[in-house]
């Protein structure tokens, strides 16, 4: 399901414009943007839980030339989901 097709369906659901579902879906999405990059995790009961983890830094190998190289550390967001979520995927 492509970001527009998500828009369809959200406007569908709720009974409202295409436009009225885009706003909605942006301040969803930079919702959690900004929540994960304070540092919190972001948990919808019963879909899942948004949260960031971090990597440490790391010596990795060139696989072209065998050289190796430092792999800077990084912070990865990463998605469990819920209960009600997985039985309905089921």
């Amino acid at each position: 399901m492509s970001k527009a097709d998500l828009i369809s369906k959200i406007a569908e659901g709720a009974g409202i414009t295409k436009a009225q579902a885009t706003e909605a879906y942006n301040a969803f999405t930079n919702g959690v943007s900004d929540a994960l990059k304070a540092g919190d995790k972001v948990a919808l009961v019963g879909f899942g839980t948004f949260a960031t983890s971090l990597r440490e830094a790391h010596t990795g190998r060139n696989p072209s030339t065998g050289a190796a190289i430092e792999i800077a550390a990084k912070t990865s967001v990463k998605f469990k989901a819920g209960k009600e979520l997985s039985d309905n995927v089921q």
